[in-house]
């Protein structure tokens, strides 16, 4: 992608993962800010295609996108918040969130221009491919992370990572079904 369209691709990208972030967090009707969870998600996933991060942009679609969201979706319909016209109660403290968001920003945005990691040179770009062509690219080289027998590999955290799932999704039915 050329570096004019790459640029003008991430502020709009921006600027939809920042108005749908805040359009989640000042709604007032709760099934209206989850629809903008989905659309936030779905710009992140633009963020992580223009780092050339296709396959993290296809699980945060996938896993966030679609799943996350038809999780809270249906969270909200079964414990009856979507009937409800009282939206969030603790949006009248907006007062007190704003100062508190505000210098949590400010801080983070410190810590990050000040941090020597963060710092790159002015002609410097972001390339998260870390193998290259000949190997398969990213894809290959995660599944050799996750699966591969011979070297280290995620095979056990992200087999506990299942059983946690499973553990929350019968939690939810168990407490989503009537008695």
């Amino acid at each position: 992608m050329p570096s004019g369209i790459a640029i003008v691709a991430f502020y709009v990208i921006a600027i939809a993962l920042v108005g749908s972030a805040l359009a989640v967090v000042l709604l007032r009707k709760i099934v209206h800010a989850a629809l903008f969870l989905a659309v936030f998600f779905g710009a992140a996933s633009g963020i992580y295609v223009l780092l050339n991060a296709e396959f993290i942009a296809i699980v945060q679609v996938l896993i966030y996108a679609g799943a996350v969201t038809i999780l809270v979706l249906f969270a909200i319909m079964l414990t009856q918040g979507a009937a409800t016209t009282a939206g969030n109660p603790f949006a009248k403290q907006w007062w007190l969130a704003a100062p508190i968001s505000l210098i949590l920003g400010g801080g983070i945005i410190y810590a990050v221009s000040s941090s020597p990691m963060a710092v790159a040179s002015p002609g410097a770009t972001v390339n998260l491919a870390t193998s290259n062509s000949t190997n398969g690219g990213t894809v290959v080289h995660l599944g050799q992370l996750l699966y591969s027998p011979f070297n280290y590999s995620y095979v056990l955290p992200f087999e506990i990572a299942s059983v946690v799932l499973l553990v929350a999704m019968v939690g939810a039915i168990v407490i989503g079904r009537e008695d």
